[in-house]
């Protein structure tokens, strides 16, 4: 996966720039229109709540996309904030990578 140094659009920006505004649909529109409460697409919208399997599907009906759009725009948004927090990636990097030679160990442990 190619990761930049600038930060991509959220799933929120993507719903409320890209679908709401141009479709002219308010927060309380695509709640009585995709079933979910209003509380909740104002959370998606703010980038407060993520975007769920379930969620995905939803929108991917109300909108006339694929449900893996929006779930790729929440996995780009998070693994772009995992690599670009401090406690986050310190984490990641003490993950120990597995070599041939700790193959070959456990193939002969075993």
């Amino acid at each position: 996966m190619l990761m930049t140094k600038r930060k991509p659009a959220t799933p929120g920006e993507i719903l409320t720039e890209e679908f709401m505004e141009p479709l002219h649909i308010s927060q309380t529109d695509l709640a009585e229109r995709s079933g979910l409460p209003r509380k909740h697409v104002n959370e998606l919208c703010r980038g407060r709540r993520a975007i769920t399997a379930d969620t995905a599907l939803i929108l991917g009906r109300v909108f006339g996309n694929s449900p893996d759009f929006w779930l790729n725009t929440q996995r780009r948004s998070d693994l772009w904030e995992a690599l670009h927090t401090p406690k986050r990636l310190l984490r990641i990097q003490r993950a120990k990578p597995i070599r041939k030679s700790d193959i070959r160990q456990w193939k002969l442990s075993a």
